[in-house]
Formats: C-alpha cells, sequence, structure tokens
C-alpha cells in the first residue's frame, strides 16, 4: 500500500528527556521522588542535564538525606588508649554538637558550593545526627530556606535545648519575617520506603496470625474514619515514647508560627476558667476536673466522640474550619508543596469532606478511656471516681479484697485499671483475678436479662 506522505516530509522531531524535564511542571512533580544521588548522577551525564539541574530552582525544592550513606550516624568509640578517634587526632577545640554533625555539615558545604542549598524548602533528616545547634543553624542562618523540617527518630538531639531554640525563634521581638521555618516533625516515627535500607537492629517478626489482625484492624480504622490518616482514627498512643512535660509550653509559645507533628491538648481541664478544684480536697484524693497544665495530645480517639454523646465538649478540630494550630502535620512531609496546609490536609478515601480530629493527653484521658476497645467518655457523661486514681495494681487489689463487683456497679464506675467496665475488664483482668470472675459474670447476665425484658415489653 503505498504512504500517504511525500517522500521528502522530514521526520518527526524526537523528545528527549531533557526536553520533557525542561517542562517546569514534570520537572516539579519528578524531582521530589528522585534522590540526592540520583539528581547529582542526572547533571554529571551532560551539560545539558548539568545546566538544567543548577538552573532550575525545582530540583532540590525536596531534599531526604536519611538514605545518603555518608550522612549515617556510625561513630567507633575510643580505643582503649584514648589517643585516637577513627585513626585521627581531633581538633581540642571542636565541640561534641560540631562533631555530631560533622556528616550533615559537609553535606550542607557540598550544596551550598553548588548553589543548590538555598533552594531547599523541605528538609528531612529522619534517623540522622542531627544536635540542636545543627537545628538553630537552620532556622536562623540566612543561608537556609527550609520550611519544613523533619528530624524523627534523630541521633544526638538534646530536646531541652532544643526548646531553648524554638522559644528563642518565636520571641516577640524577632526580626520581622522570621522563623522561615513553620513546620517541624519530631515527635513522630520515620516510615522507610520499601528500597531504603533499615539499619536499625532486626526486630523478630510476628506470627502471620497477628499480623493479619493487625492489618484488619488498620484497615478498619481507616474505613470507619474514612481516612488513613492514623490521628484521625481511633488509634489510641500515636507517640511511642516519653515526651518531656517542657514541651507543652513550648508547643504553646510557637502556636500559629511554627506547627508540630502533634498538637496541644485542648481539653476543658487544661482551661483555668473550666478547671473545677473545690471538691475533694479534704478526702486527699486527686479531683478529676483539677488544672492541668498544657500538654501535647497524644491519644487519637477518632471521629466518633464521646461513647454517650458523640461529641466533645472543646468541640472537634476539622481540617478548613479550625485554626491550623488545633491540627497535626501529617506523615509523610509534603513532597510536592512546602506549605503548612498541604502538611495538614488528610486525604479521605470516599472523597468527602475531612472528618473530625479528636485527641486528648494521658492525663485528661485517666479513668476515662479504654485502653483495648479504645471507647471513652468525656467530663459532660462521666464525672470520674475516685478509684481511677489509684495505680492499677491498687484498683485491681481494691476490688480484689473487697471482693464486691457491686462497688463499681453502684458507683457507676465506667473505667476500671484503663480498661471498659465490665467488659473488657471481664476479658483481661479477671483472668488474673479469679475471686471476681463469678460476682462479674453475674453481673454482666443481669444486665443481659434486664435489657431482654425490657425488649420483650416493649415488642408487646
Amino acid at each position: 500500500m503505498p504512504s500517504s506522505l511525500p517522500l521528502d516530509t522530514p521526520m518527526a522531531a524526537t523528545t528527549t528527556l531533557v526536553d520533557l524535564l525542561s517542562n517546569t511542571l514534570v520537572l516539579r512533580q519528578t524531582a521530589p521522588y528522585l534522590p540526592a544521588s540520583g539528581l547529582l548522577a542526572l547533571a554529571a551525564t551532560s551539560k545539558a542535564f548539568r545546566s538544567l539541574v543548577q538552573q532550575s530552582p525545582d530540583v532540590f525544592r525536596y531534599l531526604e538525606l536519611s538514605d545518603v550513606k555518608s550522612t549515617w550516624p556510625n561513630y567507633v568509640p575510643l580505643d582503649s588508649g584514648g589517643i585516637t578517634w577513627r585513626n585521627q587526632r581531633m581538633d581540642e577545640s571542636l565541640t561534641e554538637d560540631e562533631f555530631y554533625s560533622g556528616p550533615i555539615r559537609g553535606v550542607f558545604a557540598h550544596l551550598q558550593r553548588a548553589n543548590f542549598l538555598k533552594n531547599v524548602h523541605t528538609l528531612v533528616l529522619d534517623g540522622l545526627s542531627v544536635p540542636a545547634d545543627l537545628v538553630q543553624e537552620i532556622i536562623a542562618e540566612d543561608r537556609f530556606n527550609v520550611r519544613i523540617l523533619s528530624i524523627r527518630e534523630v541521633v544526638n538531639l538534646n530536646e531541652r535545648k532544643l526548646m531553648d531554640v524554638l522559644k528563642y525563634a518565636v520571641r516577640p521581638t524577632r526580626p520581622e519575617g522570621t522563623p522561615k521555618l513553620k513546620g517541624l516533625y519530631v515527635f513522630g516515627t520515620r516510615k522507610l520506603d520499601y528500597d531504603l535500607v533499615d539499619h536499625s537492629p532486626k526486630k523478630k517478626k510476628p506470627p502471620p496470625g497477628a499480623e493479619w489482625n493487625h492489618r484488619s484492624a488498620d484497615a478498619l480504622n481507616a474505613s470507619l474514619a474514612r481516612t488513613k490518616d492514623q490521628w484521625y482514627q481511633s488509634h489510641g498512643n500515636m507517640i511511642h515514647r516519653r515526651v518531656p512535660h517542657e514541651w507543652g509550653p513550648t508547643l504553646q509559645a510557637c502556636e500559629g508560627i511554627i506547627f508540630f507533628d502533634a498538637v496541644l491538648c485542648r481539653g476543658p481541664r487544661h482551661d483555668a476558667s473550666k478547671a473545677y478544684i473545690q471538691e475533694g480536697q479534704s478526702s486527699g484524693e486527686p479531683h478529676p476536673f483539677g488544672y492541668l497544665p498544657p500538654a501535647i495530645a497524644t491519644v487519637a480517639l477518632g471521629p466518633s466522640g464521646c461513647a454517650s454523646c458523640h461529641s466533645t465538649p472543646e468541640g472537634p478540630a476539622i481540617f478548613g474550619q479550625s485554626p491550623a494550630s488545633h491540627l497535626p502535620l501529617l506523615s509523610p512531609p509534603p513532597r510536592q508543596s512546602a506549605t503548612i496546609r498541604a502538611a495538614q490536609e488528610p486525604i479521605t478515601t470516599d472523597g468527602s469532606g475531612p472528618p473530625p480530629l479528636i485527641v486528648r493527653c494521658v492525663d485528661c484521658l485517666k479513668g476515662r478511656w479504654c485502653e483495648r476497645c479504645h471507647k471513652w467518655w468525656d467530663e459532660n457523661c462521666y464525672a470520674g471516681s475516685s478509684v481511677t486514681g489509684r495505680t492499677e495494681l491498687q484498683q485491681t487489689e481494691y476490688f480484689e479484697e473487697k471482693i464486691d463487683i457491686d462497688i463499681a456497679v453502684e458507683q457507676e464506675i465506667k473505667v476500671l485499671a484503663n480498661l471498659c467496665f465490665p467488659h473488657c475488664f471481664a476479658s483481661v483482668i479477671v483472668p488474673k483475678c479469679k475471686a471476681l470472675a463469678a460476682r462479674i459474670t453475674a453481673t454482666l447476665a443481669h444486665e443481659r436479662g434486664e435489657t431482654a425484658e425490657a425488649s420483650s415489653s416493649s415488642a408487646s
């Protein structure tokens, strides 16, 4: 069949990779997913790629150094004689923070010589050696333009010194337009991609059944909350390490200026005008409505609210409606944009509006939250009990000695030993306290009998 094109028609120009990456939209969507070593290797292939990488400010807008081998903390301790350190003499004027931040400073120096450092807006240093002095330089020095910084699970970080750095950065007398840093990831845990190497000690894998149960629970929570972001699910504890209490006043000082991957608890006990302390002083027991200083909310309660009223006294935080200071930065840090809105926006599974966020601190939930089924009761629906002010062991021993479950029923205790009473308490504590088994079983049977009678009478 003869061709319809004339023989002298020129061949169509072939689109090259340089042509594709020269498109700003394509480059901005592609570059954040390439490692730093890959971008530098791309620049070394030809003059065209080198010019593209050097002249475009979008190439290094997102920089993750967690997978750069030269930045991994791998320090050898002093030898027996105390003479050498890594086979070389140490400068006596070198401070401890300068030594531990040496690998990252070397990378920063290389990027600065190539004029790449000023273009970095999102910087991820998770799992590396990051002293507080290095964070201070990133916040204060003009050579950095970092908007979002992630330092989760870093080592050699003095948290109290970091708090002082943050408080100084947001002081009332700070220069206008400072600090440039708007978001800080520091409380959460880093999630390694499948292609990155985990250098932490290998942990024993859980049994297949336990792993599938965990996945099923995650899928159920995501379905109920309409999002995979765990802050919006009934996930329970979100921060699995001890957080110094000084972080509460620090977040309060940074409110509206620097945002974190955690938020302050807004429970009524943190409001001096709503915390009642008149009662309970004579008995010596802590009153359930006593005032609490600012504290970080570490427990995600899900969108359902209180088990009785399905609400909360302080009201849930909703993205787009509540102040940005009421919403945490979600993991992982955004790659395409270095804005707080992009870091806080939850992605729903069904495309609907953002779900409500309800979080509390551990002290606000003491005696109100079941750690097993994650049910909880707010201050308006449950006044609490003086028994819950004791430790878990003291609570268990108290009822074991009394051998009278009617005490808990009469006092309408809803949470005992951090378990909802009587259901989860009967499932977990009863096998350990056989003396309570018969009475709890009888109480549950009595409740079921009354429910059955009520339903039959209403049907008739």
